[in-house]
């Protein structure tokens, strides 16, 4: 059910050093998500907007939710930057007889020493790639909820601590697909954003016809980063400089969606956090040192989107929470800042 993997290191790091603590050293933030996403593009084809995304959640310190139909590159994203960053890798397929244990991880007996051993199971790694996770039951599907939202374990009343960064890429099929069981409100919660990758257009799809006929260019990927210059770009991006005008606007984005008639469920709290937490990703991957109102309003969609419940009325009518949450954009005024 699960595979391991670890890519090969490259020792690459730029930036100044500094006193203290290696993961607070200065780093270009800009130039090395500019590497990272360089790396993937020569997999992922014509999606720059996607790979930025999933970059953006990264340096978040959340988990990416990847949504579209069989054989659009779902997992090949994920993987991409499974290679692309230099560090612990698993692999998940979930399936509808996996067990929680599977993803946790459980304790075994072991007769030499008659005590109990824990043996740890998929998660325990920096990039957990889960794939079609809407395969499995809502069950086993739960046993992700403590770690993505606590970066920790806990297994027969003893807690583990988790790598950082600690990152879940999850693919999924559409529910109209069979043999998936819905995400469960709770988890989609704590997916940071969701992406859905599309076709790809006639030129990147005809490259992809010769390209891969003879080769696969997941092979050829090499590290550009490692776990150490992503906790560093993490911290960096955290530092980012948020205005207070700014943070009003990202509650009354919030705020906004939990008044929408079209809507039975709005966005949580941590949905405003995460929200903010993109903003300053994007900000930081864009070269600047503070946000700007363009940077919330981009991550908006894909941050919002997948939380929200339409109402009865506003399925039948086809609108959709993409919709809604552009409606909230246009309704809330904008703040003035630097």
């Amino acid at each position: 059910m699960t595979e391991a993997t670890t890519t090969p290191s490259t020792g690459a790091h730029t930036g100044a050093g500094a006193p203290g603590d290696p993961d607070l050293e200065p780093v270009d933030v800009q130039a090395e998500g500019a590497r990272i996403a360089g790396a993937m593009g020569t997999v992922v084809q014509g999606k720059p907007d996607v790979v930025r995304l999933a970059l953006v959640v990264l340096l978040a310190e959340g988990h990416l939710l990847i949504e579209d139909v069989p054989g659009v590159g779902k997992t090949t994203l994920a993987k991409a930057m499974a290679k692309a960053v230099d560090s612990t890798v698993r692999r998940i397929q979930f399936t509808p007889d996996l067990l929680p244990s599977d993803v946790t991880g459980v304790a075994v007996f072991d007769q030499e020493t008659r005590t109990f051993e824990f043996r740890p199971g998929a998660v325990f790694a920096n990039l957990v790639v889960a794939d079609e996770i809407n395969r499995a039951s809502p069950k086993t599907q739960s046993a992700l909820l403590e770690c993505m939202e606590e970066r920790q374990v806990t297994v027969d009343g003893v807690t583990y601590e988790l790598a950082r960064p600690f990152m879940v890429l999850a693919t999924q099929n559409p529910l109209e697909m069979e043999g998936t069981y819905p995400l469960p409100e709770a988890q989609r919660d704590r997916f940071t954003a969701r992406v859905s990758m599309g076709y790809p257009d006639r030129d990147a799809e005809l490259a992809m016809l010769d390209d891969r006929g003879t080769r696969d260019p997941l092979g050829s990927l090499t590290p550009v980063a490692d776990a150490a210059l992503v906790r560093r770009m993490v911290a960096g991006t955290a530092r980012l400089h948020v205005a207070d005008p700014l943070r009003r606007y990202v509650v009354a984005l919030v705020e906004a969606t939990r008044r929408s008639p079209d809507l039975r469920l709005g966005a949580s709290p941590r949905a405003g956090l995460q929200l903010l937490r993109a903003a300053r990703a994007a900000a930081a991957l864009d070269g600047r040192d503070h946000v700007v109102p363009d940077d919330v309003q981009a991550m908006a969609v894909p941050v919002l989107a997948h939380r929200l419940l339409l109402t009865p009325d506003a399925a039948l009518a086809r609108r959709s929470t993409e919709r809604v949450v552009a409606d909230v954009l246009t309704a809330v005024p904008v703040p003035r800042t630097r």
